[in-house]
């Protein structure tokens, strides 16, 4: 049937005029004016008013009350006004269709289908608004109506809400007339609610059949009135055999449910099933009207396991927290206690921040910060975050935590289980492991491998110029030789701790293996500056120090790189350039340093093979022992020779015996050196003082290597004794340098009567309390200073300096290096004793010695 036809066969030609009007609250509806549309609403609520809903009350007897008022006053008014009113405010939706044509709706109608204005409906085809499941049903209802007042049977059916949503309803249709024409009236009423209530009571009856736990209805009294399945399960008893009986007799204990409610609704107990077994049991318990609903749930397996779970936390050897949502320690056993410092049971009821934890820098963890907030934050599972934790008692603990989210059921926000191993120990060995691995352990200073690793990361900074120092200890040797390694390891320890505290806090001190050091700074950009800090190590290094009541003076070399940044050298290549500047300070004497230059290269390689030379020519003999007299001043008399090495090369001719004995001194020959032409010296001078009938006395000089050696006393005694010549003929020269560290070998040498004579006096640390200390015969002035002698007006006060604190103590005084006549007139004037160098006799063959020089005398 098609509800365009739905009328009466009256053709609908008539059109209300009327504009829709929306009331002051907001609702649109349609305000009917003349008497006839007042007419056909009256009729229309009349037959509404006989309704009943589907309880049997009058479903619309307010409409009623509003015809009874439109009767009393026919032409509307405030009466329609009120009326109208009374219609927009009800529940119910009511809606006229005419020909198919929505043509009146209520407020009630537009909320079911969503519509904020009626001329959203008004208009629209009436199966528009209904689902197409519900539509036939609704075609046969209007269908079945056959006269006017005749109404359908209360239905469900289903809106089609105009965002297209469906909406339940019970709808109830009514043939009637509008403005004298016949339309359908269908009032509604809104099945949301109920149907979700009916769904609500479906699914409890569901879930009370399929519950785990045991669900008991009693009446007030405590009689079984209703059973469910899983209580069946627990208690073992069936349905039949409990109902009336009383609920403490069915689950085997005192059970008052009374009580239980009075109690706060829950309680633990001991219940007892069919069979005697003691069943862990949470009651729930809750009033109703016809008397109370008990909801036991079986814990017993749950209480087992948990108290299994604690025994088994309780004896681990890690810490266990469980941090509650709010922050709060919930469960703490006894290792969390002991690691924490906390006393037992201490700890739960505390806010987790109480735990003052730091992070591997040493700076406190934020709130925010903490494994709890970090678990709830990212609801991820957090291992091996290394923390420590400052204990109560001030002691410190290293941690290893593992965190992770506890989500108990009926929790929005989750705990946080924290275990944690405290890894004191094994962190302090690993440590220690890896410091040793980067530590020289004696200074404890940087070793070549850390400092290596450091220098390669300060040259991969683009925006840092590097320094590298190469600092190595002069004559240390000597030390290690003459006094033990006991006392050259304290030295070397000392000398760590001076350089460490002379350095800048950010700079890396190292040792790199025997006497050499290194500093490496990223702190200076110019040349200056540098060379500032290097004055400033070396005399923070020169100073005295005493190890086993000997005071002992350390002069350093040191070599300088500077890399500034794109310099494309490797750490290694820059540490190897540092340590060719290093030997290139030293030839410049002790105490010196020097910046690296590319020709220090070519020279340190020419040196290398000049040393592999000279091995090979002092196992070929090929080393000579020429002899300079020593003259007096006075008499013009040779009163000494000294005897000296020289050496042919092949290629660079004759290399003069200074420079001879910095490579034998370098590659540790001039031990060997040294011996050799002490031994032909004595002998060759015995003879040849035989042979002109002259004494004079044997000068061989020793180096500080053959200082420290041993047997040194039997070797000078045993060459005497082969040249026939007795201790006070010979006379041993020692660097000035080295005998204020080798004054037990010279005072050894005093005892046999062999005379000492102290070379290149003044180049060192000089002084009149050394000359009483030391046992000595003749001093050397430094040719340094005599060179000066006539250009400098310094020199000349310098000279006359030495010679009175020599003469004081009755020490003959030498100047070596005698080059020009106007020295010499100096050194006579000054009250010189003795003197050697290229003007008196430049060093020769023993045949070109002469008993006597007479140009030396004024």
């Amino acid at each position: 049937m098609d509800p365009d036809d739905l009328d009466g066969g009256t053709p609908d030609t008539h059109r209300p005029s009327d504009q829709d009007s929306s009331p002051a609250n907001g609702t649109a509806t349609r305000t009917v004016g003349e008497p006839d549309r007042h007419a056909s609403l009256v009729r229309l609520l009349t037959e509404l008013s006989a309704e009943r809903d589907h309880r049997g009350e009058p479903a619309l007897a307010f409409l009623g009350k509003g015809y009874r008022l439109l009767e009393q006053n026919p032409d509307g008014g405030a009466l329609g006004t009120q009326y109208l009113t009374m219609v927009e405010a009800s529940p119910y939706g009511i809606c006229v269709h005419q020909r198919g044509k929505v043509v009146f709706v209520n407020s009630a109608t537009m909320r079911f289908v969503g519509a904020k204005v009626s001329t959203e409906i008004i208009g629209m085809h009436i199966t528009d608004l209904v689902d197409s499941g519900s539509q036939d049903a609704l075609l046969a209802r209007i269908g079945s109506l056959d006269s006017p007042g005749s109404f359908s049977d209360p239905t469900e059916m289903t809106l089609r809400t105009l965002q297209g949503y469906g909406v339940a309803v019970e709808s109830q249709a009514v043939l009637t007339t509008w403005e004298g024409k016949p339309a359908y009236q269908v009032i509604m009423r809104d099945l949301t609610m109920q149907k979700a209530a009916e769904a609500g009571l479906r699914f409890q009856a569901a879930l009370v059949g399929h519950a785990s736990d045991a669900i008991i209805a009693t009446s007030p009294d405590g009689l079984v009135t209703s059973w469910n399945p899983a209580a069946e399960a627990v208690y073992g008893h069936d349905l039949g055999q409990v109902i009336g009986v009383p609920v403490a007799e069915v689950v085997g204990a005192p059970m008052s449910p009374r009580q239980v409610v009075a109690a706060g609704g829950v309680v633990q107990a001991t219940h007892f099933s069919a069979d005697g077994t003691a069943l862990a049991v949470r009651v729930s318990a809750a009033e109703m009207f016809d008397g109370y609903v008990l909801l036991c749930a079986d814990e017993t397996a749950q209480r087992r396991a948990e108290a299994e779970f604690a025994t088994v936390v309780e004896t681990l050897d890690e810490g266990v927290l469980v941090v509650g949502p709010s922050g709060r320690i919930e469960l703490a056993n006894s290792a969390a206690h002991r690691i924490s410092g906390v006393p037992a049971g201490s700890l739960v009821g505390l806010e987790s921040r109480t735990l003052r934890l730091h992070d591997e820098h040493g700076a406190p963890v934020p709130v925010e910060d903490l494994p709890s907030a970090r678990v709830r934050r990212s609801g991820k599972v957090e291992t091996g975050r290394v923390v420590q934790v400052r204990r109560r008692d001030g002691e410190h603990r290293w941690l290893s935590l593992t965190s992770g989210p506890l989500m108990a059921p009926g929790q929005s926000v989750p705990s946080v289980l924290t275990s944690f191993a405290d890894i004191t120990e094994r962190r302090a060995i690993s440590e220690r492991l890896a410091y040793e691995a980067t530590h020289d352990p004696l200074t404890r200073l940087a070793n070549r491998t850390l400092a290596l690793n450091r220098l390669r990361l300060t040259i991969a900074d683009p925006a840092r110029t590097t320094t590298v120092m190469f600092i190595d200890l002069d004559k240390f040797k000597i030390i290690n030789d003459s006094l033990g390694h006991t006392v050259g390891d304290q030295v070397l320890r000392i000398i760590g701790d001076r350089l460490r505290a002379a350095a800048g806090p950010s700079d890396l001190v190292g040792r790199l293996g025997g006497d050499e050091f290194l500093v490496i700074t990223t702190g200076y950009t110019e040349a200056a500056e540098v060379r500032a800090l290097a004055d400033h190590l070396q005399r923070c290094l020169a100073g005295s120090l005493t190890v086993h009541g000997r005071e002992l003076h350390i002069n350093t070399s040191i070599g300088i790189v500077i890399a500034e940044p794109g310099d494309t050298r490797s750490a290694d290549e820059l540490l190897e350039d540092a340590d060719l500047a290093m030997y290139q300070a030293k030839t410049f004497g002790p105490g010196r340093y020097a910046f690296y230059a590319p020709i220090m290269r070519k020279r340190v390689q020419d040196r290398f093979a000049l040393e592999q030379d000279l091995r090979n020519a002092v196992a070929d003999g090929l080393v000579e022992t020429v002899y300079q007299p020593v003259v007096d001043l006075r008499t013009g008399e040779m009163v000494a020779v000294k005897a000296k090495s020289r050496w042919d090369h092949p290629v660079r001719g004759a290399i003069d015996p200074t420079e001879l004995a910095e490579i034998a001194d370098d590659g540790d020959l001039l031990t060997v050196i040294g011996a050799e032409v002490l031994a032909k010296a004595a002998g060759e001078i015995s003879r040849w003082r035989a042979d002109h009938g002259v004494h004079c006395n044997v000068n061989v000089s020793l180096s500080v290597r053959q200082l420290g050696d041993p047997t040194l006393l039997q070797v000078v005694q045993t060459t005497l004794d082969d040249a026939g010549l007795v201790p006070q003929d010979l006379s041993l020269d020692v660097d000035e340098t080295a005998l204020k560290d080798a004054a037990d070998a010279v005072d050894a040498l005093r005892k046999t009567g062999v005379r000492v004579t102290a070379e290149r006096f003044g180049a060192g640390y000089s002084s009149l309390a050394q000359l009483c200390r030391l046992d000595l015969n003749v001093i050397e002035i430094d040719r340094s200073f005599v060179a000066d002698l006539g250009r400098s007006s310094d020199a000349e006060p310098i000279v006359a300096g030495i010679m009175a604190m020599a003469h004081a103590v009755d020490l003959v005084v030498v100047a070596e290096g005698v080059e020009t006549a106007q020295q010499l007139q100096v050194l006579h004037e000054l009250g010189c004793d003795w003197a050697k160098g290229p003007l008196v006799a430049p060093p020769g063959p023993l045949e070109d010695l002469k008993p006597a020089y007479a140009h030396v005398v004024r």
